[in-house]
């Protein structure tokens, strides 16, 4: 190795550490530390609390309330956020921390994926989003990174993930960039990391023979839930599994004590998801050419399924209706509006979920990828803003800031049944939260008007994330 090599090797650490040492002494984790003067929106939907006092310790929310009704221990350190608004983290029902699986990266990076899945978490957390949950990438890296940053070794967003959509084969299969370039070995490497043994061959299989697949799978690696096809992915329009084999996948995650998500994009997939019992519908709102029958919707309503809902801005919708990319995409997308509205109007449990990851600039050169990123309003999908947009969405649809910022916190913690410890602004609970100087239940644009991210009770250098630059711009 040169010595130049050595030394940026060595300078890439010194931040590393400069970051993580930062962060953990910003707060003095020795000692309680107290946030008051803001309007404290604790996540719950209640009122907001003027006046109000958070005070934090070993990590956790211990203290909550009006200013004269807390206690502030002795010797705690006090932030004055006189005039701010205090919300939960953000949580993402449905990210994706490694997105760009075209072969440049993914040859580049081969056996480095957990630096670019950090990468991704770090642009979450310096937005606010706390919590992600990962539903769908290669597990073993997934999990080397969540280990990281779990023990304190990397700074990164919280992440739970789920490995393959049972069901889906990897990157480079017909389900998702199929490609005569590469040789079959590496493709072959590649799509077993996503696999794992669940991947479309388990669709010629029985019930049975799936439920064994399925409780191999997750016995014999770590993952956090599960994650099924009950339709094949956006360009391909088919029933992936049949009921009896759905509900096989459903009970075998039950049985492990896993949440069990759903991809569907269709009627018959979504009504399927949901009679098998499934926990979150990932992009229920999506449906084809066909709206969400009354039944199907009425059935969520009624047994609180989690709908992880994908709100696109005014903007992105009317570019999608009149630019028809791919076949049908202007009337999905014109029908995937109607179910936002049917689902907001009908009182579904809806969870914030993007769908976002991130892309290299060098993504739009190509040819399959283009149409999507070139000069394309409010690109939904990108994790350095989905969040925000989110929000904006929300409020074009027509629903009320506390039920946005309700979805965007407790409701996807309970969804993930995470709610013990994460989503509002608790006694007892991890001490996750953003300070805005604006408020956000006056505008969706206030979520960009962050003062400080908190997670675990500390203070997060948002300045730095992230830390280094794989696929984003320095």
């Amino acid at each position: 190795m040169t010595r130049l090599r050595v030394r940026r090797r060595l300078a890439a650490w010194m931040a590393v550490l400069a970051i993580v040492a930062h962060s953990a002494a910003a707060l003095a984790a020795d000692g309680a530390v107290a946030l008051v003067g803001a309007t404290v929106i604790d996540g719950t939907g209640r009122a907001p609390v003027p006046n109000g006092v958070v005070v934090v310790d070993d990590g956790r929310f211990v203290a909550v309330g009006r200013a004269g009704e807390v206690a502030i221990p002795a010797g705690a350190k006090i932030i004055d956020a006189s005039g701010d608004y205090v919300i939960p983290g953000l949580m993402d029902a449905n990210v994706h921390l490694l997105l760009d699986i075209e072969i440049e990266p993914l040859i580049k990076y081969e056996g480095r994926y957990g630096d670019l899945i950090i990468e991704a978490a770090q642009v979450a957390l310096r937005n606010g989003v706390t919590t992600v949950f990962d539903t769908w990438g290669p597990r073993d890296a997934l999990l080397r990174a969540q280990t990281r940053i779990g023990d304190g070794e990397a700074v990164g967003s919280r992440f739970f993930f789920a490995g393959n959509i049972i069901g889906f084969d990897g990157p480079f299969s017909g389900d998702f960039f199929r490609s005569s370039m590469l040789s079959e070995q590496f493709a072959k490497r590649i799509n077993d990391e996503w696999e794992q043994g669940v991947g479309q061959d388990l669709l010629w299989r029985t019930p049975d023979e799936v439920r064994k697949r399925v409780r191999d799978y997750i016995h014999n690696g770590h993952v956090d839930f599960i994650k099924y096809a009950s339709s094949g992915h956006t360009h391909e329009q088919y029933l992936a599994f049949s009921p009896e084999t759905q509900r096989a996948i459903v009970q075998e995650g039950h049985k492990a004590g896993l949440v069990v998500d759903v991809h569907s994009t269709s009627v018959e997939s979504l009504r399927l998801a949901v009679n098998a019992g499934a926990d979150v519908m990932q992009h229920c709102d999506y449906t084809g050419i066909e709206p969400i029958p009354a039944t199907t919707l009425r059935k969520i309503v009624d047994e609180h399924v989690a709908c992880a809902a994908f709100f696109v801005t005014d903007a992105y919708y009317q570019w999608t209706q009149s630019h028809d990319i791919r076949e049908n995409f202007s009337e999905i997308e014109k029908v995937h509006r109607q179910n936002d509205e049917a689902l907001i109007k009908a009182g579904a449990v809806i969870a914030l979920a993007t769908d976002a990851g991130i892309l290299r600039p060098q993504a739009a050169s190509n040819p399959a990828l283009a149409s999507m990123l070139k000069g394309v309003p409010d690109t939904p999908t990108s994790l350095s803003d989905s969040e925000f947009l989110w929000f904006k969405a929300a409020s074009e649809l027509g629903m009320k800031p506390m039920d946005a910022l309700v979805a965007a916190t407790r409701n996807v913690a309970r969804a993930y049944k995470r709610s013990k410890d994460l989503g509002t602004i608790e006694r007892g609970k991890r001490a996750d939260l953003v300070v805005l100087t604006a408020n956000p239940l006056r505008s969706p644009d206030n979520y960009r008007a962050i003062r400080m991210v908190m997670k675990d009770g500390l203070l997060v250098d948002r300045d730095h994330l992230p830390i280094r630059h794989f696929l984003t711009r320095p």
